[in-house]
Formats: structure tokens, sequence, C-alpha cells
């Protein structure tokens, strides 16, 4: 940070956040900054500008949800249960065991992925001209340039770094080449690739080591066409919730990026319920609840007393008898922590497909303050209009406007690697991903177990899903932020202005608290979170179109 403009300068100063597909590395050229520079939020001084009273509360707060984190470690028969992070992969593996068991063909199948094993030597000009007839043109003549260039480039870079064992293997251009290799269907070479990346690839290394051996993981599964296979028993696999919590406490100390949205979030329903007698919160994604024990403690310190509470609690069901049983479960937690505090309280819990959520569960009273929250990045596991005639993911944020919301506070995960095209899809999660074991490389210790479980049970289960698995199967779909902007609008939400002390609170906050390389910027509406350039998370707040509103009512 520059301690006298507010700036995010990182290692060198003047750096900004950037476009998803541009590296943070030397060797790949930034091409177009998206922050602008003259931004009153980007440009403001934010030292000095608050109070020790007020900064020892900010502390005070953002310790409460890693206190609410150790309260549920304390819990009896915690290691009985399932983590909550992964049920909607678990749900759909169950959900196909049910349909293969009854016959039924329901739900339909996904597109097939590429052949896992076809010839050696098929005739190449003929697989691709079938793959280019459902390619966008530029796509197309793009991937048939690279992937002409594969096979040579590949065989002999893997020969060269077998003869030098000295020197230093480059291994994010070993899995590109290997990427290319399998997007040409030379196996052979991507086999010959996989072999020197496993070679210099480990789960207990460096960042880029850990990066490199999660993604072999990946191109292995693809190769072989068990990537469903891998990546639904690794979900299913039971994780105790207690290790996986404890992974998470790690996460939430060492990286900002849920404390950033947790902070913004909380502030603007604090500041909107001023004067509320009623406070609506629907959650969607609402997990275990880590969000709301800091908004309760700051309801409970409103002068006058704090309102009533009410949490509809939204997310996927788990499978089996009882599909509400985890969310019920968070009510519960949530309830107690409101009883200490004072806070009058009600909670429901909806466990289901978001897309059968009908407006009427919502149960919303006219009289009360309704706030919409999304901040788990679980929406950006709803299918899309690449796979669906009916895009999901509209389909809930048109639900959201019909429900009229005081507010609706929209928080994802910045990724640009929601494409169905293969080696476009392999870039960008691997540049986001790169800064992700970065991130982790710079702010814990390698030999740390929480950071290896927290690599191995998220990012190495997304890495799977994202790379090995196609069509339906492929749950993990974000988009950047500006896709989202223009999706909203579609869905006839207008964005809403950020609010700036808020924004300078969070700035305040990541820097007394967490590593330099980490960012806080403004960009159009959206409170953006980055590392090192990079934009990871973003946030930002909406309500419903006054003339959609308009047109439903007529």
């Amino acid at each position: 940070m520059d301690s006298a403009g507010g700036k995010f300068s990182g290692p060198k100063s003047g750096l900004k956040l950037y476009h998803e597909s541009d590296s943070i590395y030397a060797d790949h050229n930034v091409v177009e900054s998206f922050v602008d520079d003259s931004h009153p939020y980007n440009s403001a001084t934010d030292s000095g500008a608050r109070s020790e009273e007020d900064s020892a509360e900010d502390s005070q707060l953002s310790t409460a949800m890693l206190k609410y984190m150790g309260e549920i470690l304390m819990e009896d028969e915690l290691e009985d249960r399932n983590c909550m992070f992964q049920d909607r992969v678990a749900l759909l593996a169950a959900e196909k065991s049910f349909y293969d068991v009854l016959g039924d063909p329901s739900p339909p199948p996904p597109p097939p992925p590429p052949p896992p094993n076809p010839p050696l030597y098929s005739n190449a000009a003929a697989n691709d001209r079938k793959r280019r007839k459902n390619q966008h043109p530029d796509e197309a003549s793009k991937i048939q340039k690279e992937q002409s260039e594969a096979c040579d480039k590949s065989k002999t870079s893997g020969i060269k770094k077998k003869r030098n064992k000295g020197e230093v293997v480059d291994l994010r251009a070993l899995l590109t080449q290997c990427a290319q290799a399998m997007a040409a269907y030379n196996h052979r070479a991507a086999n010959d690739i996989l072999m020197l990346i496993r070679l210099h690839s480990s789960p207990f290394g460096d960042g880029s080591q850990r990066l490199a051996h999660f993604f072999a993981n990946g191109l292995e599964a693809r190769l072989a066409g068990t990537g469903l296979q891998i990546h639904t028993a690794l979900t299913t696999k039971k994780t105790p919730v207690g290790d996986m919590i404890k992974a998470y406490q790690l996460y939430f100390s060492a990286c900002p990026f849920k404390n950033m949205s947790n902070t913004y979030a909380n502030g603007v329903i604090a500041k909107l319920a001023e004067r509320a007698t009623s406070l609506h919160i629907i959650d969607f994604g609402v997990l275990y609840g880590f969000q709301w024990p800091c908004l309760i403690q700051l309801l409970s310190l409103r002068p006058g007393g704090p309102p009533k509470l009410r949490i509809t609690g939204i997310d996927f069901p788990q499978p089996g008898f009882r599909p509400a049983e985890r969310v019920e479960e968070t009510g519960r937690r949530l309830a107690n922590y409101c009883k200490r505090f004072n806070v009058p309280f009600q909670y429901k819990a909806i466990a289901q497909r978001w897309e059968t959520i009908a407006i009427e569960d919502m149960e919303i009273d006219k009289n009360e303050v309704i706030v919409v929250n999304s901040i788990n990045n679980r929406m950006e596991n709803l299918l899309d209009e690449t796979v669906t005639d009916k895009c999901l993911k509209d389909a809930v944020l048109e639900l959201i406007r019909r429900m009229n919301p005081d507010i609706f506070i929209h928080g994802i995960l910045n990724g640009n690697f929601n494409t169905p095209f293969f080696l476009t899809r392999f870039r960008e999660a691997l540049f986001h991903f790169d800064a992700l074991f970065d991130m982790l490389d710079a702010t814990v210790g390698p030999e740390n177990e929480g950071r290896m479980m927290f690599e191995r049970e998220m990012y190495g289960k997304d890495i799977m899903n994202i790379i090995a698995c196609e069509g339906s199967e492929r749950i993990e779909r974000p988009d950047i932020y500006k896709q989202w902007q223009g999706r909203n609008e579609r869905a006839g939400l207008r964005q809403v202005g950020l609010e700036e002390e808020i924004v300078m609170k969070v700035r305040s906050i990541v820097k007394k608290e967490y590593h330099k390389d980490f960012a806080v910027e403004v960009d159009g509406g959206w409170m953006l979170h980055g590392w090192k350039g990079r934009v990871i998370y973003a946030i930002s707040c909406w309500k419903p179109s006054h003339l959609h509103l308009h047109l439903h009512l007529l």
C-alpha cells in the first residue's frame, strides 16, 4: 500500500489489478489495466483517517468469525459429519447413481468429452474439422495454429529437460504444452510431458510445484477419460468437517478475501438497518453462517436496541434422507449466538435446487427491510446457457429481482475459465490458480498441514473438475465481474454505488493486518480484491430496476 495515497503497490509502485487473462509474471505481457486511477476510492488517503477506537472495534469484530469457528469445533459428534463445501457435487453424484439404478434416462446426460483414447496416428485433420464446426472462427484458427506447433515443440522440450537435469524447469510452460498436445489428440506427447511434470512437481513443494501437481492430476484424468469418476470420488469421500474448518481458519487468517467481503457486506446491511424494526436476510449459499456473527454483534450495539433478525438460509441439499439437516444446524448455531447478544432471531432453512425455489418460499413481509446476500461464490456452480436451454444463473437473478429487495449484495469469484473450449479454459485456470498458490506460498509455511488440506480439498478438487470434466459434469463455472455486470442488468437489476466509508475501512484492515501484496481497488461500482495485480474476488450492490418492476406488476 502507498501510505500517501492509499494505492496498492505491492513489490513495485503503481502495480494495479488486471484482467484475468493477464499474468502476474514478467514473461507474460500485461496489456490493459481496468482500474480507474481517477476514481476517488482508489486515490483517497486512508492513513490516519480512522480513529484508534474504530480500529479496535474492527479488530474485535474480525475475530468474531474465528471464535465462531472455534465454537463449532467444540461441538459433540462433529467428526461424524461431512463438510458442506462440496454438497452440490455430492448431490449430483448421488442423483446420477439413483437414476442408474432406476434405469431412468433423466437427468439428461452431458455432452461427451473428447474420446479418451483415439488411435495415436488417426487422421488428425478429420478430427480437427469436426471440432472446429462448433468453434468460434477466431478461437478455431488460434487453436489450429497452436496445435500445429504443439507436437514438435513439446517433444523437443521434453527431451531437452530430461537431458539437462540441472536446468530450471518451467512447470507452467510444460503444463501448457501438455494441454496443447492433448487438444491436438497427441496422447503420446502428452504422456511424455506428464511424466516430466511428475518428476518436478509435488504437493509438498513450493507454490509452482504444488500447482503443477494438481494440474497434472487433472490432465492425467482427462487423458484417461476418468475425470468425472475421480472428481466424484474426491468430493464424496468423507472429509472430517473439523479438519476442514481448521483449514478454513488458517485461510481466513492468512488471506483477507473473506474478511474483506464480510466486512463490506455487513457494513452495508448494518447501515441499511439503522432504523429498521425487522431485518430479513435471504442468504443464497449460507453454508455454516460464518458471515453472520460479526453482523449480529453490530446489530446488538445499535442505539435503541437491535431489530428483529430473520435469516432465510439457502443452500444445496445434502444427499440422503435429510437434505436440509446441515442448513438447519446452521440456524440452530446462529440462534444460540443471537441469544447471547440479545438479538431477536428467526430462521428458515431451504435446501433444494436453487432453480426450483419459489418467491413464496421466502415468506416476505413488506414491512421489513429485505436484504438478499450471495457472497460465498455458490452461484458459480449453477449451469449456464452453454449446457442448458434455461440458464440457471439468470433464473436465480430473476428470482432475486422479483423479491424486490432493498439491497442485493453480490460477491463473486472472478474467474475467466468458464468456456467450453478446453485450451482457453486451461490457460485461464492456470493463471488464476497460479496466483492462489503463490499467495499461500507467501503467507503460510510449506509444512503447514492446514494449508496442505485446503489446497487438496478446495483447490485440488476444483482443478480436477475444471480440467477433466465437460458439459454439465463441469460445475465450477465462474465468470469475471464484468460478465456478471451484464447478467445482473439483463435480469432487471441496477447497480448501487459503493459506500466510500466502508471501502476505506476494508482498505485499512487489509493494510494493517495482511501481507503487503493484497489489493483493494474499485472499478465500475465493484470493490475488487486481488493478489499481485490479479483480481480474485469482487463484490457490488444492486437493486431492482424500476422499469422491470413496473412491467412485472403490469
